[in-house]
């Protein structure tokens, strides 16, 4: 059936996908477009108020070298309203200022505005005080929101002057989150925002769960989401929940494993009408935070995979949550959620660190899933104008079973005779085989038989750029010169005009191997064009660390009113085992303090202070030296031993004999 298209103008002077400076954006069923052109953007989140104001601009160019076009935060109400009636805008907390570094860094931002956000915050970003309210939250009663329109209008003081309109970045909002209920309420939002000033091109919501009764068209676009697994899965089994769903190409935009905590079981249902809106994500699981009782071990091919499953399946914008961690601010309680708090309290959070596991870490380390994001991102700024109309379609079967090895999880998006082919041969954590004489087709033509190895994930082109068909995936198009990647395993096929050529061999990024064709590794596919700063050699140095002090009787692990085991309070670390740690003399700038250490829970301090903590699964525990104060010699680190029998999910990869010890401690470049 042919798409209706809705179309929203509006005016605006900031940059968008490749610098280039725009005027006109609009979208329609289809897509965003930029001066009435095609763009497939790509959306990282990074929470502003987790990350401290001098690391700003550094961590958003980070994003914006990884192929970010579109910068989405949380505005958390409780980090800017912890007291009544005191707003905090000030130091991390500083929107405009964040908003500003966006601006000059050419990226649009999108405001979550909330009241309600979620992201792991306490109370899901609620402030303490609003509980004694007698109101009903997320409801439009005029007591709630009338704190909210309070809110809203301290939000607009930093927004002004900085909207689209005025030729600034702020190109959306996103009106509270994972709502349920009437869509009366988040319209009672948008027309209190727009009341206030708000004025963009567009608002958003997000797409799960089903509303209770819907908004109306045009009002807010739907954005979806989903995960390579979740913390908040209330068993401790591998691969809980169905999760599984995430790697198989699909029509269903939405997913039902995202907040099972709160919404319990979701039909695979959309509200009446959703289907026309262009298909954008905004949670598409970067990585995973830990919470206390489950702590998945997040793999690079996850995210890369579900990012080509969700665009073979039709996606339009690629929005990661997260793309870059972050550390809870300082507050006047701990700002981290917790089955101890009044509201949203169905997960035990660390009280610090928001690493998540993302392509850029808490201290924007760089994961490997950020360079092969990376590479894909750079394919949908030079395709994405054609990738955008093309109609996905499904030759396999879409509802699928966890592990379903019988088939290869294939689709195509096709338009005109050109179109993409998208291959995933991969789930996580399940041991998909290799498929053997695989019949690909698209457009009218047929791919050579192939052989497609275990985990490989891979989009091949058909009638693109002169190109019939290739054996490997497109990656960029600069200055008339074609980057592809050779997929490993498979022999590189290229069918130019009337030229077939096979087995090609990887020449690099400087010398083609036909014409304006270059074929790269992955590894150079994923660093194209990328300017990365050369770091001087660094010995190892290894911090002296002694145990000062033995880890007393076993705490009683609780379990709080979720029906989840609680993580450890304050004073549960007066019986940890104690480690000191005098650091080296050694530059501390860009260098990382490295724990490779086994236990429950560790926290590290300075000077009685705690700084960052780190629920075990199997990774180190790290921290960022900069960020010591100035002087710092020696830090403390507790850990809490690991007991037989916890009723927490521990990853493969984690050591789980009881007892705790730190192995090494080391200093490593943050890069």
């Amino acid at each position: 059936m042919r798409k209706k298209f809705f179309l929203l103008t509006t005016m605006m002077t900031v940059y968008l996908m490749s610098g280039a400076q725009i005027r006109d954006v609009s979208w329609d069923a289809y897509s965003l477009m930029a001066d009435g052109q095609r763009v497939v953007p790509a959306m990282g989140e990074v929470h502003y108020s987790r990350i401290p104001t001098d690391e700003w601009e550094a961590e958003i160019r980070k994003m914006k070298a990884g192929g970010i076009t579109i910068i989405a935060t949380y505005v958390f109400w409780n980090h800017i309203e912890e007291q009544e009636g005191v707003f905090r805008w000030d130091g991390q907390r500083n929107l405009r200022h964040f908003i500003e570094i966006c601006q000059k860094d050419g990226l649009p931002v999108v405001l979550r505005l909330g009241p309600f956000c979620h992201g792991e915050v306490r109370n899901g970003g609620i402030p303490d005080w609003m509980f004694s309210k007698n109101c009903k939250m997320r409801d439009e009663n005029p007591v709630f929101l009338g704190y909210v329109e309070r809110f809203y209008r301290q939000i607009f003081t930093q927004v002004q002057g900085l909207q689209w309109k005025d030729g600034g970045p702020v190109v959306a909002a996103q009106f509270d989150n994972e709502y349920r209920g009437r869509g009366e309420y988040l319209m009672a939002l948008k027309q209190m925002a727009t009341k206030i000033g708000f004025n963009l091109p567009f608002y958003t919501r997000t797409g799960w769960p089903e509303l209770a009764t819907p908004v109306p068209f045009g009002e807010m676009l739907p954005l979806y989401g989903d995960y390579a697994d979740g913390f908040w899965e209330r068993s401790i089994e591998e691969t809980a929940g169905n999760y599984y769903k995430a790697f198989n190409f699909k029509a269903f935009r939405s997913s039902t494993a995202i907040a099972t905590e709160q919404l319990g079981e979701q039909k695979e249902r959309l509200n009446k009408g959703d289907e026309q809106y262009p298909y954008f994500t905004c949670e598409l699981g970067g990585g995973m935070m830990t919470a206390y009782h489950r702590r998945p071990y997040l793999y690079p091919e996850d995210a890369y995979s579900m990012a080509v499953v969700k665009l073979g399946s039709g996606s339009n914008l690629l929005g990661y949550y997260m793309y870059h961690g972050g550390t809870n601010p300082e507050g006047n309680t701990y700002l981290n959620e917790t089955q101890r708090t009044m509201a949203t309290n169905y997960n035990d959070l660390p009280v610090k660190t928001y690493d998540f596991q993302a392509p850029l870490n808490e201290f924007g380390q760089k994961n490997p899933q950020y360079y092969l994001l990376r590479k894909l991102h750079l394919f949908m700024q030079d395709w994405g104008s054609i990738l955008s109309t093309m109609e996905a379609g499904f030759p396999c079967k879409q509802d699928i079973s966890k592990g379903d090895d019988s088939f290869l999880r294939w689709s195509y998006r096709s338009r005109n005779g050109s179109g993409f082919i998208f291959v995933n041969n991969y789930e996580r954590l399940q041991n998909l085989s290799t498929k053997r004489n695989v019949k690909l087709e698209a457009c009218g033509v047929r791919l050579p038989l192939l052989n497609i190895p275990a985990g490989c994930i891979c989009i091949f082109p058909v009638n693109i750029d002169g190109i019939k068909y290739a054996t490997a995936q497109l990656v960029a198009k600069r200055e008339g010169k074609i980057y592809l990647e050779q997929i490993k395993g498979i022999p590189t096929t290229l069918a130019v005009g009337d030229k077939v050529l096979r087995n090609l061999k990887v020449k690099g990024p400087e010398t083609p191997v036909y014409k304006n064709y270059y074929l790269l590794t992955s590894e150079q596919a994923g660093r194209l064009f990328l300017e990365e700063e050369a770091r001087p050699d660094i010995a190892i140095n290894v911090p002296v660390f002694n145990k000062i002090k033995e880890a007393g009787p076993f705490r009683t692990i609780t379990i709080g009113v979720n029906k989840v085991a609680e993580e450890p309070t304050d004073e549960d670390f007066d019986e940890a085992a104690v480690y000191t740690v005098n650091l080296p003399e050694t530059s501390r700038e860009g260098n990382l303090l490295n724990i490779d250490y086994r236990g429950d829970v560790a926290r590290l301090y300075v000077d009685g202070k705690l700084v960052d903590d780190n629920f075990y699964n199997g990774r180190p525990f790290q921290y960022a030296l900069w960020r010591l104060p100035e002087g710092c010699t020696q830090l403390e680190i507790r850990i809490l031993p690991l007991q037989k029998d916890m009723p927490v999910y521990f990853p493969r990869e984690a050591d789980i004999t009881p007892g705790e010890e730190i192995r090494h401690i080391t200093i490593i470049p943050a890069d």
